[in-house]
């Protein structure tokens, strides 16, 4: 059987509590995980957690991953908290962010599920055409931005929509790693 591998997008103001339980809940399964993140040119970076401060450093860039590479995932994660919102950040207004242009990349390989939880539906803001007419849960505060995006809310915890993986809140993590391990 092939590595099932699983890229979860890391930045400032993560659910500490949620990156722990990805570290040690998918390799129970045999599920490697790669952290990654927008490296800025850097070898590495160290981000702090939002509740407990945990530290976390990355040395793998979403950015520089070819194609090939990506094709090796199983699925990638945008976790809850402010990930996202951080991800989204571009030098120039306008401009779509490298974590927005790389969503937008890998939403059309349905053999790959993208996995998003809380508020990570935010990096849609700026591709809404990638998320319109899909069936999505998220956090209660941004289904107006979710709703604007097309996509159809769905008042559920864990939302399965053909190769896109949705959780309504960051402490719904386990239920939502659950549905991930049962789905690769």
């Amino acid at each position: 059987m092939p590595e099932r591998k699983i890229g979860v997008f890391i930045e400032n103001r993560f659910i500490d509590q949620e990156i722990i339980y990805y570290t040690n809940r998918f390799s129970e399964e045999g599920i490697s995980v790669d952290f990654m993140t927008r490296l800025w040119g850097q070898p590495s970076l160290t981000f702090k957690g939002l509740e407990l401060g945990m530290p976390i450093s990355v040395d793998k860039s979403f950015e520089d991953l070819t194609d090939d590479e990506i094709e090796m995932y199983s699925a990638f994660i945008v976790p809850a908290g402010m990930v996202a919102d951080m991800l989204r950040y571009a030098e120039k207004p306008g401009d779509l962010a490298p974590a927005v242009q790389f969503i937008k990349k890998i939403m059309p390989m349905k053999h790959i599920y993208k996995c998003f939880i809380c508020h990570s539906l935010w990096i849609f803001d700026f591709i809404p055409e990638d998320l319109n007419g899909r069936n999505v849960t998220c956090h209660n505060n941004i289904i107006g931005s979710v709703k604007n995006t097309g996509a159809n809310y769905i008042n559920e915890d864990i939302v399965v929509d053909d190769d896109l993986i949705t959780g309504r809140t960051g402490a719904m993590f386990a239920k939502f790693s659950r549905k991930i391990i049962d789905t690769i």
